[in-house]
């Protein structure tokens, strides 16, 4: 069965008991973190950890202990440009955690994604419009990227897709072994 929702830059895709997700987080889009308080995220932004080819964590609500992938793992993949950040990463339904996310997303409760980082100094420029404050993100250190049910960046989202063979195909893919490991 082929069963695919898009509402947004996130989509999903599973085969047997992966699921691959693939995200998109735009730069350059301003956001309100707080009252009178707004953000936006500089192009490349992340690049110094991205290009270094550091450890970056995709996970469940910005906890630690629900890692969805990561690049070491070899489960994480990372592509910045200048219009945004893309993600691709495989997701094994082996956690408690990964099903928990997996069943909240086809349920539509979590749609979002969230970068976790840290500003160095000298990577911020703020600025004052009338009684807001704009702050602009030129440079930081992405350490996680996280699925989450409310995003501060309403253009960063999710989506899903599962694939499963059904019928002659299904028949198929069982009866050869080979079949069942599709890249």
């Amino acid at each position: 069965m082929l069963w695919g929702d898009h509402t947004g830059s996130l989509e999903l895709r599973s085969d047997g008991g992966t699921t691959r997700l693939t995200a998109r987080f735009p730069y350059g889009r301003e956001t309100e973190i707080a009252a009178g308080r707004r953000e936006v995220i500089a192009p490349r932004a992340f690049r110094t950890r991205i290009e270094a080819g550091d450890e970056i964590h995709l996970l469940s609500g910005h906890d630690y202990e629900k890692p969805l992938a990561s690049r070491s793992a070899g489960t994480l993949t990372l592509t910045d440009s200048d219009d945004a950040l893309t993600l691709e990463a495989r997701i094994d339904g082996a956690t408690t955690w990964a099903r928990d996310f997996l069943s909240a997303h086809a349920a539509g409760l979590i749609r979002g994604l969230s970068p976790g980082f840290r500003v160095p100094s000298g990577g911020e420029r703020i600025e004052r419009r009338g009684a807001d404050i704009l702050r602009t993100i030129a440079s930081a250190e992405l350490f996680e990227l996280s699925a989450v049910t409310r995003p501060a960046y309403s253009e960063a989202q999710i989506e899903a897709r599962n694939w499963q063979p059904v019928g002659e195909v299904a028949e198929r893919v069982v009866a050869h072994h080979l079949n069942r490991w599709r890249l």
